[in-house]
């Protein structure tokens, strides 16, 4: 089974099973990793954005213009900066690494 890592604002890494098929997003759920996702991977938010290291950054798919127009809302946006709802894990992707930044923009939120 492939792996991945997440690296948490703090620089603390965890390392963790990653089924094929599974987005990134669904990873960090399945380990307990604390990326929100508050649209549920539907592609209507930035909350599930993460940093991909750059080693890895150019063997993903190119993002969707959907993809690139929630990106335009994230919090600390970088060069190469996804959705993890939008990165499917595969075997290429064994040893991924993934940065969570340290704050997200939910803009989902009812706000009153």
């Amino acid at each position: 089974m492939p792996k991945m890592t997440f690296i948490a604002p703090d620089g603390t890494r965890k390392e963790v099973d990653a089924a094929e098929g599974l987005s990134v997003l669904e990873v960090a759920h399945r380990n307990k990793i604390e990326l929100e996702g508050a649209c549920e991977g539907s592609l209507a938010c930035s909350t599930c954005h993460v940093v991909v290291g750059k080693d890895w950054y150019d063997k993903l798919s190119p993002a969707t213009e959907d993809e690139e127009d929630m990106l335009d809302l994230a919090f600390g946006l970088t060069a190469t900066s996804r959705l993890g709802c939008q990165i499917i894990m595969s075997k290429d992707l064994d040893g991924l690494e993934v940065t969570l930044p340290a704050a997200t923009r939910n803009m989902m939120v009812d706000k009153k």
